[in-house]
C-alpha cells in the first residue's frame, strides 16, 4: 500500500473516532438535561432521584456508539426519548432503513449498507422487522376517512412480479383523486389478481364507504366493464376516456410511414377549442383517411362523447382531464422503485413500498395545487352545486 494511501485511510479512521467521541459526548450532554428536567417536575412529594448509570451500545446514522453512559433514577421511570427501550437502534437508524427500503433497495443490500455504516450486518430479518412497523400505517391508511368531494378521481393499474408458490404478475389498482381546491391526493392502492372491473367495482365502493360521495369526473382508459363499474358506484358523475390512450391504440394500428403525420392530425381533434370544432376536426380526417384508416376513424366517432367529455369542464382545468397522464406519472416513479428487485417475497413486500412513495407524493402534493384550478372555482363550485345540490 502507498504512503499516500495509508495516510488517507489513517486519517479516515482518525475521522471516524473523532466523529464517535463528539457524538458520545453530545448524546451523553442530551441525556443528562433530559434526567434533570424530568426529576425538576416530578410532582410534590415524590422522593425520586438519580441512581447511577447503566451501559449501552447505540447504533445512529453515523456509526455505532459504544459504552454510552445512560442515567438512571430510583424510580426506574426515566425514558429518554433518543432511543426506545431495550433498542439498540435511534429511531434515525430504523428511518434510515425504512427510506432505503422506500426508494427500492433490495433487502440483502440494505443489509449490507447499514454494516459499511455501523460495522456490523443487519440481518434480513431485522430489515423485515423494522419495515414491517409500516403495515399497521398501511393498514390505517388504507382505512382512513376521505372527502365528500373530488372533481375527478383517476383510475390505473400497474404490475408488479410477486412470488406466492411461483413468480405471477400481481395488479396494484391506485386511485388519484384531485380536489376542488386543486390538490392531489393518492386515495388508496390496492394489491392482487389480475385487473378487472369486478376488482375495480370492490375498491369504488371501498371508497363510498370511506367518505367519498361526490365526483364530478372519472378518468381511465378503455378497460371492459370499467365505465359501467365506476357509474354503479357515482351514477351523477361523467366519464373522460384516456385520448392518450386511444391516440396510441390507432398509431399501433398505422403504418409506420403514416404514424407521424396521424398523429398530427388525431391532434387537432382533442386540441380543438370546443367540442363541435373537435367534431368538425374528426369530419376532415375521416375524408382524408377514408380509404386507409376508416375502420380506426369510425372507432373514434363511436367513442367521441366519452373521449371529449373535458370540453364540457373550465376551460383553466381542460388539459388534466383527457388524459390519465396525472396518475401514470406517478406509477411510473412507484414502477421505478419497484423495477429494482426482481420479484416481491409476498405482497406485503410491495405494500410497503408502494405505500412508502405515494404517502410521500401526498404530503408533497398537499402543499401545492395545480395551475389554473383558483381560476375555475366558481365554475367548479356551481358544477357541484348543479349536480348534487349546494352544500
Amino acid at each position: 500500500m502507498s504512503n499516500i494511501n495509508t495516510k488517507n485511510l489513517n486519517l479516515s479512521s482518525l475521522l471516524e473516532s473523532t466523529m464517535k467521541e463528539v457524538l458520545k459526548e453530545k448524546v451523553e450532554f442530551i441525556l443528562q438535561e433530559e434526567i434533570k428536567e424530568v426529576l425538576k417536575n416530578e410532582p410534590v412529594g415524590e422522593n425520586n432521584s438519580r441512581n447511577g448509570y447503566y451501559p449501552r451500545t447505540l447504533d445512529t446514522v453515523y456509526g455505532r456508539v459504544e459504552d454510552l453512559d445512560v442515567p438512571r433514577d430510583r424510580n426506574g421511570e426515566f425514558q429518554t426519548e433518543l432511543f426506545e427501550p431495550y433498542k439498540r437502534r435511534m429511531v434515525a437508524v430504523d428511518e434510515l432503513v425504512i427510506q432505503l427500503y422506500r426508494h427500492g433497495v433490495a433487502v440483502r443490500q440494505v443489509g449490507k449498507i447499514m454494516k459499511s455504516l455501523l460495522g456490523d450486518s443487519y440481518s434480513q430479518g431485522t430489515i423485515s422487522n423494522v419495515t414491517g412497523t409500516v403495515l399497521q400505517d398501511i393498514r390505517e391508511w388504507q382505512n382512513r376517512p376521505l372527502k365528500k368531494r373530488y372533481c375527478a378521481l383517476y383510475l390505473d393499474a400497474l404490475f408488479v412480479k410477486v412470488r406466492r408458490d411461483t413468480v405471477g404478475k400481481e395488479a396494484v389498482y391506485i386511485v388519484l383523486g384531485i380536489t376542488p381546491e386543486g390538490h392531489r391526493e393518492v386515495l388508496g392502492f390496492y394489491v392482487g389478481g389480475r385487473e378487472s372491473s369486478n376488482g375495480w367495482g370492490e375498491i369504488l365502493n371501498n371508497l363510498r364507504e370511506r367518505g367519498v360521495e361526490e365526483v364530478l369526473l372519472g378518468v381511465f382508459d378503455g378497460l371492459s366493464g370499467l365505465e359501467d363499474a365506476f357509474l354503479r358506484a357515482f351514477p351523477k358523475a361523467d366519464v373522460q376516456r384516456c385520448v392518450v390512450h386511444k391516440v396510441r391504440n390507432t398509431l399501433n394500428n398505422a403504418r409506420r410511414k403514416h404514424q407521424t403525420e396521424l398523429a398530427q392530425d388525431l391532434k387537432t381533434i382533442y386540441k380543438a377549442d370546443s367540442f363541435e370544432e373537435a367534431q368538425a376536426a374528426l369530419i376532415e380526417l375521416k375524408e382524408k383517411w377514408k380509404k386507409t384508416y376508416q375502420r380506426e376513424l369510425e372507432s373514434w366517432e363511436n367513442d367521441l362523447p366519452v373521449l371529449l367529455t373535458f370540453f364540457k369542464y373550465p376551460k383553466d382545468v381542460q388539459q388534466y382531464f383527457y388524459t390519465t397522464n396525472l396518475i401514470e406519472r406517478l406509477n411510473r416513479e412507484v414502477r421505478k422503485r419497484l423495477k429494482t428487485m426482481d420479484s416481491l417475497p409476498n405482497i406485503e413486500a410491495a405494500e410497503k413500498i408502494i405505500y412508502l412513495n405515494v404517502t410521500d407524493y401526498n404530503d408533497r402534493w398537499a402543499r401545492r395545487k395545480l395551475s389554473g384550478f383558483g381560476l375555475a372555482k366558481e365554475e367548479i363550485k356551481n358544477m357541484f352545486d348543479n349536480r348534487y345540490g349546494e352544500k
